[in-house]
């Protein structure tokens, strides 16, 4: 895009300038002054100031004294300012030039190279079967699925993991609840499987155990058959974890997320992963054994600086491992620090059309697609930086390099404005407690999406009294996926998400519903200029109104955008980019009439803009994951 090249022809004139004065060569910055002063200001002038003993403004003023722009050059002035930048202005109607015909259909918007087609995995949602995803949950999901579309967009060879954790403790305690206390091994009707698990078999359970701690030696029994694969409780907790699985994913899909492999924990556990890890990791040292205090009989590695504690189990004293023991191999797989002992099965087509791979120990094939990655992105929330770190620092005991290999992508919680928990049935008191699924205290994610499509199908039907029901509850679905999962990426990662479900459907400021509502009103332009024959190319481009120039720039950074939100994984700088192209848009169609302006040449213009408008509004939004309607 076009805002690359001027800032790279700011950078070349200002060197250029620096080789023609003999000042020596030195690094600066170009960053984006505020609006009256240009469009780039170049700090080199304060950077040279020492070395030259003058002052800034003097400086700048003979570097731009020798600068000679050329015919064509996307900067149309430059000007030294106190006290002491250069400031430079672009030249509109050549970038209009070059970039406006390059944007007219989506297919336009280029992906860009900054991958060189790496290997990359990206592990994100990895929800325990034995619940169902809660709006925690889409938070890890929102950021996962951008991670994943802006790497692939930048030429990564990305693919994405699932993670199945379905031999640990939260699931024992849905097979104590089945297999010794008699729940009913069927939802009631109408109620989803996983649901049913989470929402009465696990909370219930939890409850018990305070009741009768007698359970808690029955779950430690559980556990222990559950590293036997042959056990008849290992084969029913599979049929169990499965049911639950398809549950999860078909909320997954719905939230617009898909997967390239799902990788279980029962199968690293019956894979030689482990044992083969141990023993190295044994032999040099990484981990020993307590023969004495309070972890006497088990196994721990030590890492030093942890604030919370020095140590942590690997191996409890009943010969059980513990969860971090089950993450490390995966860990290690995941960037080829051992070998792949697994088969790869076809578990599903997905509604993309893609193939989803699950290991396997017994069948299937193998492959080299998801094994042994150049580095490995793991999306988990804050909570579990502690244990990341244990495993980051485990896996560079191995090998030299993982600092850089293994990426923990952490986040804040989610929680709820005072309103929103009202409408959802929870209680003051409850909305203040820490979100525990254990204590029944969360908010599931289909319920969540059922609540905010329902109040869209209220106000989709009242402005779309002609169409069918089947539209209206396509679009009501849509701008309530797109309302929950741009408030779920829109903040810093490190930012607790205040979700407020009335204020993510307005029409208006920084929510999802809001870029829908630009996306639709660009259609619709362009639709109205189809039906009237209105022609929407020219050769004579016309910008001059501010509004048009505005809309213009932000178009022409969509590339620098996406390459900062994929340096720095941050799926916040694409949201932002998103509202601010969208505001941009808005105030254009404000200012700036399209199909009612007289001049032909400016009316094509403008119908261009809005071309380009749409197109790399609908990139910007696949990288997100938000879904695309043409109307509303």
């Amino acid at each position: 895009m076009s805002f690359r090249m001027f800032k790279s022809e700011a950078k070349s004139v200002v060197e250029d300038a620096l080789k023609e004065l003999n000042y020596s060569k030195v690094d600066f910055n170009l960053s984006e002054p505020p609006e009256e002063h240009g469009d780039l200001a170049a700090n080199v002038a304060f950077t040279l100031a020492k070395n030259l003993r003058s002052q800034p403004l003097k400086i700048a003023e003979d570097i731009v004294g020798s600068i000679h722009l050329s015919r064509g050059s996307l900067i149309e002035s430059l000007t030294a300012d106190p006290p002491g930048y250069i400031n430079f202005r672009v030249n509109y109607s050549t970038l209009a030039e070059r970039l406006l015909p390059n944007i007219q259909s989506v297919e336009q918007v280029k992906p860009i190279d900054i991958g060189g087609g790496v290997k990359v995995t990206v592990e994100h949602t990895s929800v325990n079967p034995n619940k169902a995803l809660h709006i925690g949950h889409l938070r890890n999901l929102a950021i996962g699925d951008a991670i994943y579309r802006m790497l692939k967009h930048s030429n990564y060879n990305v693919k994405v993991l699932n993670y199945i954790d379905d031999s640990g403790a939260q699931v024992a305690d849905i097979l104590l609840g089945f297999l010794h206390l008699n729940f009913p091994i069927e939802a009631p009707e109408g109620v989803k499987f996983d649901h049913y698990c989470g929402d009465v078999v696990y909370v219930k359970v939890n409850e018990m155990y305070e009741q009768n701690p007698n359970l808690v030696e029955k779950r430690r029994q559980i556990l222990k058959e559950l590293e036997d694969p042959s056990s008849k409780v290992s084969d029913f907790a599979k049929k169990i974890t499965s049911r639950i699985l398809r549950e999860q994913l078909q909320t997954c899909w719905r939230f617009g997320a898909r997967y390239d492999c799902l990788n279980f924990e029962s199968q690293i556990v019956h894979s030689s992963l482990w044992d083969t890890l141990f023993k190295e990791l044994r032999g040099r040292g990484v981990i020993k054994f307590a023969e004495e205090g309070r972890l006497k009989g088990c196994w721990i590695v030590e890492v030093e600086g942890e604030e919370e504690g020095e140590e942590k189990v690997l191996v409890r004293a009943d010969g059980t491992a513990t969860y971090v023991a089950k993450d490390i191999p995966y860990a290690a797989w995941k960037i080829g620090l051992v070998e792949d002992p697994f088969n790869y099965i076809e578990y599903v087509k997905q509604p993309d059309g893609t193939t989803l791979w699950a290991t396997d120990l017994t069948k299937g094939s193998k492959k080299t697609d998801f094994y042994g990655a150049e580095k490995t992105i793991v999306v988990i929330d804050v909570r579990q930086s502690r244990l990341q770190r244990i495993i980051k620092e485990v896996l560079s005991q191995l090998s030299e390099g993982v600092e850089d290999r293994y990426v923990h992508l952490a986040y804040a919680v989610v929680s709820l404005s005072p309103q929103t928990a009202k409408e959802m049935g929870f209680s003051e008191e409850e909305r203040l407690l820490h979100l525990s699924g254990r204590k029944g205290i969360y908010l599931n994610a289909d319920d969540m999406l059922d609540a905010l499509k329902k109040k869209a199908l209220e106000e989709t039907v009242k402005r779309n009294p002609n169409e069918s029901v089947e539209w209206c509850e396509e679009v009501s679905e849509s701008i309530a996926v797109a309302a929950l999962k741009f408030d779920l990426l829109k903040q810093d990662l490190d930012k607790i998400v205040v979700f407020d479900l009335n204020r993510s459907l307005k029409l208006e400021g920084d929510t999802g519903p809001y870029i829908l509502y630009s996306y639709v009103r660009a259609c619709r332009i362009l639709e109205k200029a189809s039906e009237e024959g209105v022609d929407a190319s020219t050769k004579n481009l016309h910008i001059t109104q501010l509004s048009e120039k505005r809309l213009l720039k932000e178009l022409s950074k969509f590339d620098l955008v996406v390459e900062e939100a994929t340096r720095s994984l941050s799926p916040k700088t694409l949201a932002r980019y998103a509202i601010q192209l969208s505001t941009a848009f808005n105030n254009f169609y404000e200012s700036s009439p399209v199909l009612g302006c007289s001049d032909s040449d400016v009316r094509a213009t403008r119908l261009m803009l809005v071309k380009g408008f749409r197109s790399v509004l609908n990139k910007t939004m696949e990288l997100l994951g938000l879904p695309i309607v043409e109307r509303m």
